[in-house]
């Protein structure tokens, strides 16, 4: 670590204490922008690196809301804008009970840097509440998201910020925060991403995140004169973003071993095949049940609950050629990374953000494995979001085909990317370097185009 990026981190920490996921992601972007800032000196006078840092604003509120019982429940709102050089804040909304300042701040700085990797005009944001909606009836949860939005529509717009879902923000959720902002603003715009595709939704987008992560595993692989094709795949989580990885896994021939969720892991030998998975998809999607419950239905899987004694994730203690995790940040620590190794995984894709410690990191790039950090390989989702905005400004709605095609272009041009800017400053497949110094370069050049602001 250079001089500068320590003095940096130093900063970074007493600036913004207790937020550890938030010191990490600057820590990886930092490492590998040294590199940069070394040939680029007007990059370190401007302070950029110092300026993407900084949130451009910080937007913390309260959420009171009547439940079914006629209670009053108190919950804490949030709104990153970290970023708009390339164009309007984007970037999802996460209900879920460990939402923090913290959290939402690293997503937000990755945000930035995976948004300007599609190459579509987008800044970077991130949101969210303490709200878990898992349990609830719609009426709790439509009570809710209408008393978030009636704060947040002040500050989101189609030309300001453009949020999306994320954990715990799916249609349902998107259908109520729509709602009451067009009630509020009496204007239908294209203010969300992720709608119905009855009323300016966008084919894929469920698909997107998941599929792309696929689409950039393939890119990775062919590098290598290799494809999917039987390939054996080990796959983390269970909700939206596994479950279209699965899918696409299957449709390119590969094999997909696991799935999980927050209560453990399965191990299923003869494969999870298209009729397992659909039964996942009603599982999951339907009955809101648990993934302990496909070992009981198939006689094949190994169920094992999660063991907070256990200092590694069993999920990725298997024989495989890849692995997908999916789930969520930290996911896989140095015991998990140095397993993978170990059981002959040599292509890691990220479809969750940042799930990879950096001590686990460090393991993959000194292996001189494939491996896909998450701004990278899981920009899918915030590019057919991209997408959506167009049809929305447009007023058109484009076929499944012409989006699927559209998302395989973009994975294809963020891998392009990465390859490129590797080679050019530092070691040639080093896809972490490749993303965070592809991603920073734009929207650098941008901000100094703007001056200081």
């Amino acid at each position: 670590m250079s001089q500068y990026v320590k003095d940096l981190m130093a900063e970074v920490k007493a600036k913004n204490p207790a937020q550890p996921e938030f010191h990490q992601a600057v820590e990886e972007v930092a490492e590998s922008l040294s590199l940069v800032l070394e040939r680029h000196p007007e990059y370190r006078t401007a302070r950029i690196l110092e300026r993407m840092i900084e949130p451009e604003r910080v937007i913390m509120f309260r959420v009171a809301w009547v439940d079914d019982q006629g209670e009053v429940q108190i919950n804490r709102g949030y709104r990153i804008q970290m970023n708009s050089a390339i164009g309007p804040y984007k970037g999802g909304l996460r209900f879920h009970p460990s939402v923090t300042l913290g959290i939402l701040k690293f997503l937000a700085f990755e945000q930035v840097f995976k948004n300007s990797l599609t190459t579509l005009p987008m800044g970077g944001s991130k949101g969210g509440s303490d709200f878990d909606p898992k349990g609830k009836s719609d009426l709790k949860i439509m009570r809710f998201c209408q008393a978030f939005m009636s704060e947040l529509f002040r500050h989101v717009g189609p030309d300001t910020d453009v949020p999306a879902g994320d954990i715990g923000v799916g249609g349902r959720e998107i259908g109520y925060l729509f709602g009451q902002y067009k009630r509020l603003r009496n204007e239908f715009t294209g203010v969300l991403t992720g709608k119905g595709l009855n009323w300016g939704g966008s084919l894929v987008r469920p698909e997107a995140t998941g599929y792309g992560c696929v689409y950039f595993a393939s890119e990775m692989l062919s590098t290598r004169g290799q494809t999917l094709e039987g390939k054996k795949c080990l796959v983390s989580g269970s909700g939206n973003v596994a479950q279209y990885t699965v899918e696409k896994i299957l449709e390119l021939g590969g094999k997909v071993l696991t799935l999980s969720d927050s209560n453990g892991c399965i191990y299923d030998e003869a494969g999870i095949d298209k009729e397992k998975l659909a039964y996942i998809m009603e599982l999951k999607n339907v009955r809101r049940g648990r993934i302990e419950d496909y070992a009981g239905k198939y006689k094949s899987a190994v169920y094992k609950p999660v063991d907070p004694k256990l200092e590694f994730n069993p999920l990725w203690d298997h024989k495989a050629d890849c692995a997908f995790p999916c789930a969520t940040q930290n996911e896989i620590n140095e015991k998990d990374a140095a397993n993978l190794l170990k059981n002959g995984v040599y292509c890691v894709t990220e479809g969750a953000n940042m799930p990879t410690t950096l001590d686990g990191v460090r393991q993959f790039i000194d292996a001189r494995i494939l491996y896909g950090p998450g701004k990278a390989a899981n920009a899918g989702g915030v590019a057919v979001s991209g997408l959506e905005m167009s049809q929305n400004s447009l007023r058109l709605s484009w076929t499944r085909d012409e989006v699927d095609a559209r998302l395989r272009m973009i994975m294809k041009s963020i891998h392009k990317t990465c390859v490129e800017v590797s080679e050019r400053f530092s070691t040639p497949g080093n896809y972490v370097n490749g993303a965070n110094i592809g991603g920073f370069l734009k929207v650098a050049d941008a901000m100094m185009d703007q001056g200081v602001v």
